[in-house]
């Protein structure tokens, strides 16, 4: 019972505070171009409490899933002074910007600062090399420091996967720092192939589990009939409950079709699958820890930032290409079945800001009614030096929430199915 309660708080004050901050960045914008904000409002239905101060009225209302900003003149044209549709454009711009923009820094921001008190990185350096991979037959040495590959700047050890996936095997030039003096080697990656099937496993804390949350479309394991939320008992009649990670193990080293014991609901099923080759380029490499400073800390977390920023666009563009399905997006549901399996106050805010990114980046995709939607339209009207019709406009906007709504209760429905 009291998980349950320390659940449903963590739950509503992750959704509050995220909606308070990105209608917060709408309010204090549309403060500062002087418009007029009849209602400040965190949540929906009932209000439960509410003030007026000025000429505004501050609510809190029943249900916490969202929230609002009420100014004069936003949903219709009004004279009044004050009015947002008297405003001019880059101001209303700046006003329906803000709120996606605010989740977007405050996520960036809790990111690095917690990457930079928290995170343990690798620098450049090397500290050893593995004998007759790449690397050392070309003749680099225990304690170069590796500053480019391919004439691109290194900034952190994930950037040399990067270069190599992108080399596809192709020889790599390769600079270092040795003695402060650098020198260039031309390096031949060595491919180490491994085995694929598509299936991405949950995560409690800072470890994986053997359920199965997300299924890359096309895969071996889609192809076979395997559904997330299956749960993998075995892999090749070995048992991998007690180890999660040997699922990555077990299949990397099959040589024919891979075995899964899976638990589906209440039945025990046994699914063959047979992995996709896919090829892996490694120099051979083993780096140093980076000295724990407040330079390092700094340079480090910032890089860790960029790449967590860019991997939620890359998550939306996989979404939008198909390379993603949809079956993996998740709704209120299920933020609260990830934010209820959080543990310690470290993961709590790392999801924290994880979603605060997730719901900047996506509340600014240009599809009305959500911000972007928005901005939209009033760039439409900057070009035509005219509003669009207003009834057009309604038109689009309603057509916009007609689609959000059905993709909001598949997402819920998929939610649902993913708990239970």
């Amino acid at each position: 019972m009291i998980e349950l309660l320390i659940t449903i708080l963590k739950v509503v004050f992750l959704l509050g505070f995220l909606v308070f901050i990105h209608e917060g960045g709408h309010f204090l914008v549309a403060k500062l171009c002087k418009v007029k904000v009849n209602e400040f409002a965190i949540g929906f239905g009932k209000t439960v409490w509410q003030k007026k101060k000025g000429e505004t009225k501050y609510a809190l209302r029943l249900i916490p899933l969202g929230g609002f900003v009420n100014m004069e003149g936003e949903e219709e044209h009004s004279e009044a002074e004050g009015s947002f549709s008297k405003a001019s454009i880059p101001k209303r711009i700046a006003i329906v910007l803000a709120g996606g923009l605010v989740n977007i820094i405050f996520g960036l921001l809790v990111y690095f600062l917690l990457t930079s008190a928290t995170g343990q990185f690798a620098s450049q350096k090397i500290a050893a090399l593995q004998v007759g991979y790449g690397a050392e037959q070309a003749g680099i040495m225990a304690g170069d420091e590796i500053i480019r590959i391919n004439n691109k700047k290194i900034n952190r050890r994930e950037d040399i996967s990067k270069i190599l996936e992108d080399a596809n095997g192709a020889d790599v030039s390769v600079t270092v720092k040795r003695n402060n003096e650098e020198i260039n080697y031309t390096v031949t990656p060595t491919n180490i192939p491994s085995r694929d099937t598509g299936i991405y496993l949950g995560v409690q804390g800072e470890n994986v589990t053997t359920k199965i949350v997300g299924i890359y479309p096309s895969s071996p394991a889609e192809k076979a009939g395997i559904q997330v939320n299956d749960i993998i008992k075995s892999v090749n009649g070995k048992d991998v409950e007690d180890d999660p990670y040997k699922i990555v193990e077990y299949i990397a080293e099959s040589t024919q079709e891979v075995e899964f014991e899976l638990q589906r609901d209440n039945e025990t099923l046994k699914i063959s699958v047979m992995p996709n080759t896919v090829n892996i380029y490694y120099l051979g490499v083993q780096f140093e820890l980076a000295e724990k400073n407040i330079v390092n800390s700094i340079h480090y977390a910032f890089w860790e930032t960029v790449d967590f920023s860019a991997s939620i666009v890359d998550n939306l563009k996989m979404l939008f290409t198909g390379k993603v399905s949809a079956n993996q997006l998740m709704g209120p549901v299920g933020i609260s079945g990830v934010v209820a399996e959080t543990n310690g106050i470290k993961d709590f805010i790392n999801i924290l800001a994880l979603i605060s990114l997730s719901l900047g980046v996506t509340n600014l995709l240009p599809f009305p009614p959500l911000d972007g939607g928005k901005i939209v339209i009033l760039l439409i009207e900057a070009i035509r030096r005219k509003p669009i019709n207003e009834e057009l406009e309604m038109k689009i906007q309603l057509l916009g929430f007609a689609i959000l709504i059905t993709l909001s209760i598949f997402v819920t429905y998929n939610d649902i199915l993913r708990i239970f």
